[in-house]
């Protein structure tokens, strides 16, 4: 079998699609066609079932596909022994979330653009499920994580920093000033980005074992602090994302702490031998987001 084959098998695999594959492979259609039924022929047996415009993985297919990933991560892994003394270089698939990207990975993407230009980040915003699932799929490299959990299945994970959460609203709410318990939340307007967000999702869960809760979703974090900053309602949010506001009074905390702890966690596929970029990824994530965690 060779290695190319079975790249474009895994591909075609992961996606489901043969002219997505051929996209992502930058291959014409046809000759991922052709590459899957010399496989196909070499193997003796059919890999997928066509059923018309979609696919999916015949059992011999699903049977390959792990021995497939193997091989190709070895040959990664042996092309890594080679040229391992050379610039980290190549495109590196990265899942993340947007309280993430706007104030955790500034100072990460800044050292990786100036040190190693060789490399190209490409940045995907998912969470939770979507971004585990990818991980797993291998379509991206490496995913981060907020959430409660440190242990997801096919995946291996380190843990980066604790991520401090902070319930928020506008100055002189009516819960300002005096300790918060659950049931006093309940019965004032709540505000949060869409559902999936793990810690809108834990807290949903805390409010609901007391009454049943409606939020009004705003989508994305800026959009969440607005509102709350205009008096609209109450907000959870990553610390983090709202240090500027709590420092010049925009917003204020309420007394209150969730019952709760997310953690900021790097993920990659379980065995996968992770290139070059990767592994030099993790370490400075591991370095900076670290850093910037504690000093904060």
């Amino acid at each position: 079998m060779e290695l190319r084959l079975l790249v474009t098998f895994e591909k075609v695999a992961t996606v489901l699609s043969f002219t997505r594959a051929a996209a992502e492979l930058k291959y014409a259609q046809s000759s991922v066609t052709s590459q899957i039924r010399a496989l196909e022929t070499s193997l003796g047996t059919e890999l997928f079932d066509r059923l018309g415009s979609r696919i999916r993985l015949t059992e011999a297919g699903e049977r390959l596909l792990p021995y497939a990933r193997r091989i190709i991560d070895l040959g990664e892994e042996a092309r890594a022994a080679v040229v391992g003394a050379e610039e980290p270089a190549g495109p590196l698939a990265v899942g993340t979330m947007e309280s993430l990207t706007s104030y955790r990975l500034p100072p990460l993407l800044e050292f990786f653009h100036h040190r190693y230009p060789k490399v190209r980040l490409s940045l995907r915003t998912t969470i939770g499920d979507e971004t585990r699932q990818a991980l797993r799929q291998g379509t991206y490299d490496l995913g981060f994580l907020m959430e409660e959990e440190t242990e997801h299945v096919g995946l291996e994970s380190e843990v980066l920093a604790v991520e401090p959460l902070a319930l928020v609203a506008a100055p002189r709410d009516p819960l300002s000033g005096r300790p918060v318990v659950t049931a006093d939340l309940v019965r004032r307007p709540l505000l949060a980005t869409e559902p999936g967000c793990a810690y809108r999702d834990l807290f949903e869960r805390e409010l609901a074992s007391h009454a049943s809760v409606d939020f009004m979703e705003f989508g994305t974090i800026e959009a969440t602090k607005r509102a709350a900053a205009a008096g609209l309602g109450i907000s959870l949010l990553p610390e983090v994302t709202v240090a500027a506001e709590l420092a010049d009074g925009t917003l204020e905390r309420l007394l209150w702490e969730p019952p709760f702890t997310l953690r900021t966690q790097l993920a990659w596929r379980s065995g996968k031998r992770l290139p070059a970029a990767a592994r030099l990824f993790v370490e400075q994530a591991r370095r900076l987001v670290s850093e910037d965690s504690s000093a904060g």
